[in-house]
This record gives C-alpha cells, sequence and structure tokens, in this order.
C-alpha cells in the first residue's frame, strides 16, 4: 500500500471524478482574504467544511446513544461561520463529493491549523467504491467558544493505493453512509 501523490490525486480526480469540485492546487487566498487553505495539497486534498452545521446542545438532557440517536441533540445553523461552544461539537459535511476507486482507502484527518486551536476532526476512512459528500465531526476541546469558517479547509484526506482490490467493498456490502447528500446522523 502506498500514498498517493498529488499528480495520481489530480489523474484520478480528473478520469474518475473522485473529487467534486476539485480545486487543483492549495487555495490560500479568496477575494484578497488569508484563508484556512484547501484544495491539492503534495500528498493529499484538503477538504471545505460546508455552511450547514448541527451544533450539539443539551437543552433537552439527551445521551448520545449511536444506537438511539435523537436528532434534537443538535441545532441546526447555516452561515459563514459556526460557533461551537465549549468542550462540545458539531456535526457538517464537506463541499467536496468524493468517488473511492476501489482499489484506494483514504484516511481523513484533522487540519494543523485547527488543531493548534483545539479543534479536533475525528480521523476516519473512506473505504473503497465509498461515495458521497463526507459527514465530518468537530470536536472543541477548549474551555472557549471556538469559530469554524464554512467554504474553508477544515480536514485533509490521504489517499493510499492498494497493491491488490479488496474482495468486499463498501459498495459491494451496501454501506449504511453510501452517497450520502446531507449531514447523516450516526445509525446502526
Amino acid at each position: 500500500m502506498g500514498l498517493l501523490s498529488d499528480r495520481a490525486i489530480r489523474e484520478l480526480s480528473e478520469k474518475k471524478k473522485m473529487i467534486e469540485p476539485f480545486a487543483n492546487q492549495l487555495v490560500r487566498e479568496l477575494q484578497g482574504k488569508k484563508i484556512v487553505s484547501y484544495g491539492l495539497s503534495s500528498y493529499g486534498y484538503d477538504l471545505r467544511v460546508h455552511d450547514e452545521f448541527k451544533v450539539f446542545t443539551n437543552v433537552y438532557n439527551s445521551i448520545v446513544d449511536p444506537k438511539n440517536f435523537k436528532a434534537d441533540a443538535f441545532v441546526s445553523i447555516k452561515g459563514e461561520t459556526c460557533i461551537i461552544p465549549p468542550n462540545s461539537f458539531a456535526l457538517a459535511r464537506s463541499v467536496e463529493y468524493f468517488r473511492i476507486p476501489r482499489n484506494i482507502l483514504t484516511l481523513c484527518i484533522g487540519k494543523s491549523t485547527y488543531a493548534r486551536c483545539g479543534i479536533i476532526v475525528n480521523v476516519t476512512p473512506f473505504e473503497p467504491e465509498w461515495e458521497g459528500f463526507v459527514t465530518l465531526e468537530i470536536s472543541n476541546t477548549t474551555p472557549l467558544p471556538a469559530k469554524i469558517y464554512a467554504g474553508e479547509g477544515l480536514a485533509q484526506v490521504l489517499f493510499f493505493k492498494t497493491e491488490e482490490e479488496c474482495q468486499v467493498s463498501y459498495l459491494d456490502r451496501k454501506g449504511k453512509y453510501m452517497h450520502q447528500v446531507d449531514i447523516t446522523y450516526p445509525t446502526i
């Protein structure tokens, strides 16, 4: 298994539409303003966070239970920024739509700009033949409110190519998070 370079990621995105929309270079500035970068990097792709967020709230004294998930544990926010309360988290989705080839496994990790502020993006794989917008979990580990910027970079995706295709892909086993379009809550 080997890590894909920027050239290989670009080729897969052009030929197989692996990432749409695709920024073929690292974007660090928009309309003259510095931003948290997104786009193609040396050995990965920095995805952007969309402007829709689900912020955890404990208004109803909910228990977060992946087997019995209650959507009322979250407040929906749409905007250019999102404030995550201290020691809380939010769900969001990527701007980019991903189509992972059968011989590729990815790992999504948080960007250091946010990590240095105590904001952690959960590490998760995108399995072979998974397709959809990425639901992102963003944790604010600090005792202060934390700001997230929509339309800017949030996490980096690393792509690993295997020598041999998997016997059973995410598509083959009809994975439950296949083709997600919106922020998707946990399900079993």
